[in-house]
């Protein structure tokens, strides 16, 4: 497809880069579609999902799985943290209220 840009527009050059940049956009989601399904195929091709081989659940966008929890606040069995991240406000107050961390582990 030759294509004489130097007797093209300047608009018409424009226009031509859109569609050019369009056209990579949807190129490369079929290629990514391709991509993944060549790759659940493999994985099927051995008894597993794609997701059991890269231990994420659900796909794009997806957070990684959570640490276990190794903290519970004795007040209230369904509040936990891993010790990971920000302490959250429960743990802060029964440490400022004198606990000991090892105290409120699992």
């Amino acid at each position: 497809m030759a294509m004489k840009l130097d007797k093209m527009s300047r608009k018409e050059l424009e226009a031509l880069r859109a569609d050019v940049d369009e056209a990579i956009v949807q190129r490369r989601k079929t290629e990514r579609h391709e991509a993944l399904a060549a790759a659940q195929k493999a994985a099927a091709e051995f008894g597993f999902s794609l997701d059991e081989l890269t231990g994420k659940k659900g796909g794009r966008g997806a957070k990684a799985a959570s640490a276990d929890p190794k903290y519970m606040n004795p007040e209230d069995p369904t509040q936990t943290w891993t010790g990971k991240g920000r302490q959250p406000n429960w743990f802060k107050t029964a440490i400022e209220a004198g606990k000991a961390p090892e105290e409120l582990e699992i």
